[in-house]
């Protein structure tokens, strides 16, 4: 599981170059993903075809990351990372040829496009996820993807504001071919980083044991795996309110598409700020401390939330509210991948993500399906107060479990005596 410094030459200016490929063709994806969410909302105002645009985009890691997984352990690494990007450059092309042909969209093709486009990213996550402990010291694996999480937090913090600005003055056709600009310069990137690869590639995959040994792998670490289910409780009652934010923005507080931004915005700047601390203060003795501090800042921002009043000034405090929420994400996400890369050997890892990251996510479409009706039924406001909630149970529930709760001390025992 360790690493050394010196079997990793020029480590430092080999990850930076490959978090800008990340950056620029994450920055151009977004771009255009919040445009075709930012379209279906002004085109239709309806919060069920949003929650199911967003359900779209969660299956793919549902239902495809365990038999992804054992592709990540035995593929050449570069490849997982060019092909979904070509492959989502492609569909760009065909939906703006669509558009500038047709002048508008059908709804069955943009819900095809956001599905393609989740697939990617599905090949994409546990790839990157797998291969930052082969390419930095062990000593660096935190602080490293504290700096992954602040590429990530730019991305967000530019995209929206570069996209509503784009989109009211570029037609949504040719704003969508923005995506296989970031595709060019991501895959030019990716050819010239270099990527420690492991000789298993030959190793005939067997994709249902694989999937049960990556799945007994992670039920074998009993604190990994308590902290897994809480995650994915989140993910249950935190996705409706998650699926909403356009919603929430423009119809409870009647603001605009810029305005929707804005939210998204302020929230990536929390996430940055949150990452750019993990990247510069991440070795922690203890990170399971720092998680459970961000699970309830994370539930003391949303259930006010859920209680401001709808108009300009209750938009202005949601907006400090999120701020506080996004500076909280990094610390759960960051630290528990941090942990988790550390917890097994890298010829592995591919499996055991591809089972944590579906089962992280599974849930998420469960709530996305009660999304719509929910909001429409008790208002849209109300979902942020459920997540609200949801965080506070979770972080009392590893609280209160030793497992889950000394599971970094018990982990970094076991490191340092190896």
């Amino acid at each position: 599981m360790k690493q050394e410094t010196s079997l990793l030459p020029n480590w430092r200016s080999n990850m930076y170059l490959f978090l800008s490929g990340q950056f620029f063709s994450g920055v151009t994806s977004m771009v255009v993903q919040y445009a075709i969410i930012w379209y279906l909302t002004k085109q239709t105002g309806s919060a069920t075809i949003l929650s199911f645009a967003t359900l779209l985009g969660m299956l793919p890691m549902v239902l495809l990351s365990p038999l992804i997984g054992p592709f990540v352990d035995r593929t050449n690494k570069k490849i997982l990372l060019i092909v979904p990007d070509i492959v989502a450059a492609v569909v760009a092309i065909i939906l703006a040829t669509v558009g500038i042909i047709s002048s508008d969209f059908p709804l069955w093709l943009i819900f095809v496009s956001l599905l393609v486009r989740s697939i990617a990213q599905t090949f994409q996550m546990p790839t990157i996820q797998s291969i930052v402990p082969t390419m930095v010291p062990e000593s660096e694996i935190t602080k490293i993807n504290g700096q992954l999480g602040m590429v990530q937090s730019a991305n967000m913090i530019i995209a929206p504001a570069l996209g509503a600005l784009l989109y009211s003055i570029v037609p949504i056709s040719y704003l969508i071919l923005l995506d296989v600009l970031g595709a060019i310069v991501g895959v030019t990137i990716i050819i010239f980083v270099k990527i420690p690869e492991h000789l298993i590639f030959d190793e005939k995959i067997r994709i249902f044991e694989d999937v049960k040994f990556g799945l007994d792998k992670l039920r074998s670490n009993k604190g990994l795996w308590r902290i897994t289910i809480m995650g994915s409780v989140f993910t249950l009652l935190f996705m409706p309110a998650g699926s909403m934010y356009p919603l929430m923005t423009i119809s409870y507080f009647h603001g605009t598409v810029a305005q929707a931004g804005i939210i998204e915005v302020v929230f990536s700047v929390g996430m940055l700020a949150g990452g750019t601390i993990i990247g510069l203060f991440g070795n922690w003795k203890d990170r399971m401390k720092p998680i459970l501090w961000s699970i309830f800042v994370m539930a003391a921002a949303f259930i006010p939330s859920g209680f401001l009043p709808g108009n300009f000034k209750g938009f202005i405090w949601f907006a400090i509210l999120n701020a506080i929420a996004g500076m909280s994400v990094p610390f759960f996400n960051t630290l528990l991948m941090a942990m988790i890369q550390q917890s097994y050997p890298p010829e592995i890892l591919g499996r055991v993500l591809g089972i944590l990251n579906s089962l992280m996510s599974i849930s998420g479409p469960v709530g996305l399906i009660f999304a719509g009706p929910l909001a429409d039924k008790i208002g849209v406001n109300m979902l942020f107060v459920i997540a609200g909630i949801g965080a506070l149970l979770c972080g009392a529930y590893i609280l209160f479990t030793p497992l889950a709760r000394n599971f970094d001390r018990d982990l970094q025992k076991k490191l340092s005596e190896e």
